[in-house]
């Protein structure tokens, strides 16, 4: 008898309630589809305030397949994600989210790819950005655009977290365990060869997004602190670039004072220059405190998360 394969699917949740019956229903139907491979769906609750929880509950009572983790508090979608990856078993694991914005009919297209081809992994991106605000899709592009310019990653525009990757590629992926995660990095870093689906752009089956604009930009300065040192170079040029001008303009003002006098004048330019300078100078130091700040962190080797509840022995 042919062993079966197995597909473990991370499911990271945060107020979830309404859509997981839905994300249920249509996980089941496609997973149906699949001869000889069984499923293990690992729920994770990211500190959700509504009953995701007892949603949780109710299908592990039904389905033994599922395995759910419950957070203490909300520790954010890396760390439930990072969660679920280590607790996956199978030959196969997959990552997405419960909204149905990752249509779970490409698992079967994801599953046949890597099990008929040399890939270690089947990614997605969105060619389409239908129903975004038109300010977050251009912010969204900018930073995959700065992304490939100062980093070595190559990370694509429009990826989602929505992938299905093999064991190895899983556990490459499990053994950084950097507390400052930026996955769409991390998924890059690690290498191995990634095939990428398109599909246009699908909107929440139910319940609102938890991504604010403002929540989606101190993500994108995390990647960009996490991947690249950049930033740090920007610092330094723009530290030299000035100390340049100084000395430039220390030998005009020399100049003018030797050959012409010079009459107390011009507090307004100089006041604006004082301040243009601070600026630029304050904007440096906040750069380095960033990467500092990120640092700090990373040394302090505090957990990742912390689990108050599951069903996995």
């Amino acid at each position: 008898m042919e062993n079966k394969k197995v597909i473990s699917i991370v499911v990271p949740c945060y107020n979830e309630q309404e859509v997981l019956p839905m994300f249920y229903e249509e996980l089941n139907k496609v997973m149906n589809e699949l001869e000889n491979v069984e499923l293990e769906l690992i729920l994770v609750n990211d500190g959700s305030r509504d009953n995701t929880l007892k949603e949780f509950k109710e299908l592990a009572n039904k389905d033994e397949r599922v395995k759910y983790i419950s957070f203490s508090r909300n520790f954010g979608k890396e760390a439930a994600m990072f969660a679920g990856l280590e607790a996956t078993t199978g030959d196969y694991v997959a990552i997405m989210d419960a909204d149905l914005q990752d249509p779970p009919k490409l698992l079967l297209e994801m599953y046949d790819i890597l099990e008929n081809s040399d890939y270690d992994c089947v990614g997605t991106r969105r060619v389409t950005r239908k129903g975004e605000p038109k300010i977050r899709s251009l912010f969204a592009k900018m930073f995959y655009k700065l992304m490939k310019k100062i980093s070595k990653m190559d990370i694509v525009d429009g990826a989602r977290d929505f992938r299905l990757m093999t064991r190895q590629m899983t556990d490459a992926i499990i053994s950084m365990q950097e507390y400052n995660r930026f996955s769409k990095g991390i998924f890059t870093w690690v290498g191995f060869k990634t095939k990428w689906l398109e599909y246009e752009n699908v909107e929440r089956a139910a319940g609102k997004s938890k991504w604010s604009f403002w929540k989606l930009f101190i993500y994108s300065l995390d990647g960009i602190t996490a991947f690249s040192t950049f930033p740090l170079v920007i610092s330094a040029i723009l530290g030299m670039l000035f100390c340049l001008l100084a000395f430039i303009m220390i030998l005009v003002i020399v100049f003018k004072t030797i050959a012409f006098g010079e009459p107390v004048s011009g507090w307004p330019s100089t006041v604006c220059a004082i301040l243009f300078v601070g600026g630029v100078q304050l904007f440096c130091t906040g750069i380095i405190g960033q990467y500092l700040a990120k640092t700090y962190l990373e040394v302090k080797k505090r957990p990742i998360f912390i689990v108050k509840e599951t069903n996995i022995n």
